[in-house]
């Protein structure tokens, strides 16, 4: 059973920055793509940011410039490093994972709150 387990949430002020980090509890190199997503009150869950294990990363348009994606094969993290925050950033990011064999794995989530 793979866990994913997100750190680093919390409040920031407008402009300010936060880095979440997601730890796997196996190598992250199993993972075809890895990123995160967000969903806040009232809306879908949305993707921010992924990474494929070729190190090819996307980004929503919205954090484009702003966010980055990295990941660390040494500590089976995945990282997203946030800059600029916005209070249309606030949300709970989720960690995510998909198998070669297209199993998706989600972790508990994160709350992000951005102060204007």
């Amino acid at each position: 059973q793979v866990q994913l387990v997100e750190s680093g949430g919390g409040l920031v002020q407008a402009g300010g920055s936060l880095r979440l980090s997601c730890a796997a509890s196996k190598s992250v190199l199993v993972f075809n793509v890895m990123g995160w997503y967000r969903q806040a009150p009232g809306k879908q869950r949305e993707l921010v940011a992924t990474i494929t294990r070729s190190d090819s990363t996307n980004y929503a348009d919205s954090v484009k410039d702003r966010f980055t994606i990295s990941r660390d094969n040494a500590e089976n993290t995945v990282s997203l490093q946030m800059n600029s925050l916005k209070p249309e950033d606030t949300a709970v990011y989720y960690c995510h994972a998909l198998s070669d064999l297209y199993m998706n794995y989600w972790g508990q989530g994160t709350q992000i709150t951005v102060s204007s």
